[in-house]
């Protein structure tokens, strides 16, 4: 039987793509091994969003050639995508396959097995209008299923590779999205996070359905406890789906609205498309909607140009707008983009103190918004052992991380837990009791004595 290894960089789409493709070599009677083994055929998924990702991407692909000369290695993902001459030059490599088409990989592999000639399998992304299907019935390491549902993204940002590595907004068939959540659900998983590369934006390209409407139908999904969005622009938070996250059941407490700048002349040079007061008014109106919601979101400082006022301004509306947590980035130029060719770059030194000083804000904002809990009772999913014996980690529906005690069976269970002691990174919690959700209304829980 032969075998395959896999090694992925990058987001959470790819780490949902190579689980697809661990499916397509599976139904062909592969096994899988660790990349660190001994493999018939390699697939290492890339990633361009940096050009640190490129580097990275090529040094993972060198050392799986140096480490199995003999073995078919296959390069697939974004970078693969944006530069597959570059990798068709690096001697060892024998199959490219970028972001679509990675249904041939293993007739690519065949033809390769006969003929010894490396392949290009990369074609112009641009063009492709329609969704490749990519199943993932189970993934091989977590308790939380991603559910990708959109690929693609319009929006053409001034710092940001990605249209370009993965081509315009393309949604899939809701159809098949509640398909898959239902097989997830049958594979035992209580929480799904919908993800994708613009994951918002979702519906914009079907007739007469929309983001809101998927939300709708998933909610019927019998079984399902969580549904948890990956992302979503302020945008895109319409009236009609805060209105469906207000009803629904299922939708957690937490979402994650890129910022990115709270300043509206930095935004502008960005090409994002929104005001900061917009995203104020979503915001405020999202909070009203949702009482103690969690919002995290993304920002990037020191962009071209960005004077001390304009990160002031940042500060000053993560500050006002009471965000729960932050993902910090310094500004790093993507060969190839608008903003990497803009005058005004800022000095890596300025970079590293407003990334500091964000940081900081970042831990205290998430402290801030821990300490509402001390005390409460919230639903825990443990995904994993604890720092010692006896002791899971999991996340609350709001996206705090909470230990406890308790024992390894109760990994992928929804546990009720007080949180004992509000902290960030992590929470202390005890454990209650376990939640067993029957299929009907009525809910059975087992107390633990």
């Amino acid at each position: 039987m032969s075998t395959v290894a896999f090694h992925t960089l990058g987001c959470k789409v790819n780490h949902y793509e190579t689980e697809a493709i661990w499916q397509l070599f599976k139904d062909a009677e592969y096994n899988r091994v660790d990349f660190e083994q001994n493999a018939d055929v390699f697939v290492i998924n890339t990633c361009t969003v940096t050009n640190t990702g490129d580097k990275k991407s090529r040094q993972i692909i060198r050392r799986a050639i140096r480490q199995n000369p003999d073995a078919v290695i296959c390069v697939t993902g974004c970078y693969a995508q944006t530069s597959s001459a570059e990798i068709m030059e690096i001697p060892g490599v024998d199959i490219v396959v970028g972001t679509q088409d990675r249904h041939k990989l293993l007739d690519y592999i065949d033809t390769y097995q006969d003929e010894r000639q490396p392949i290009n399998g990369v074609s112009n992304i641009m063009k492709n209008r329609t969704y490749e299907e990519l199943d993932v019935p189970y993934f091989t390491d977590r308790t939380r299923a991603s559910l990708k549902i959109q690929e693609g993204c319009n929006n053409f940002c001034t710092f940001c590779i990605i249209p370009w590595a993965r081509g315009l907004m393309r949604s899939r068939d809701p159809q098949k999205v509640i398909e898959q959540a239902t097989q997830l659900v049958n594979s035992g998983y209580k929480e799904i996070v919908l993800t994708g590369i613009h994951t918002g934006g979702y519906g914009q390209d079907l007739k007469d359905y929309n983001l809101a409407q998927l939300l709708r139908d998933l909610e019927t999904v019998d079984g399902l406890e969580r549904i948890r969005i990956s992302s979503i622009e302020a945008s895109q938070l319409t009236d009609e789906v805060i209105e469906v996250l207000q009803q629904s059941t299922k939708v957690v407490r937490h979402l994650h609205i890129p910022l990115q700048s709270g300043s509206d002349s930095v935004l502008k040079r960005m090409r994002r498309k929104y005001s900061m007061a917009h995203f104020s008014e979503r915001i405020q109106k999202l909070h009203a909607a949702l009482p103690g919601l969690a919002v995290t979101s993304d920002v990037i400082v020191g962009f071209p140009g960005e004077t001390e006022a304009e990160f002031q301004e940042t500060n000053d509306f993560i500050v006002n707008h009471h965000f729960s947590e932050l993902h910090v980035f310094p500004y790093s130029p993507r060969i190839g983009t608008p903003a990497a060719r803009m005058d005004d770059q800022i000095d890596e030194e300025i970079k590293n103190e407003r990334v500091h000083k964000l940081i900081e804000l970042s831990n205290q904002l998430a402290k801030s918004y821990a300490s509402k809990f001390e005390n409460d009772v919230l639903e825990v999913i443990p995904e994993e052992k604890g720092s010692k014996d006896g002791v899971l980690v999991g996340y609350a529906d709001n996206y705090m991380k909470i230990e406890f005690a308790g024992d390894e069976s109760l990994i992928g269970q929804i546990c009720k837990v007080k949180v004992t002691q509000a902290g960030y990174p992590i929470n202390q919690g005890t454990l209650l009791r376990v939640v067993e959700h029957a299929t009907n209304a009525s809910e059975n829980e087992k107390v633990l004595s």
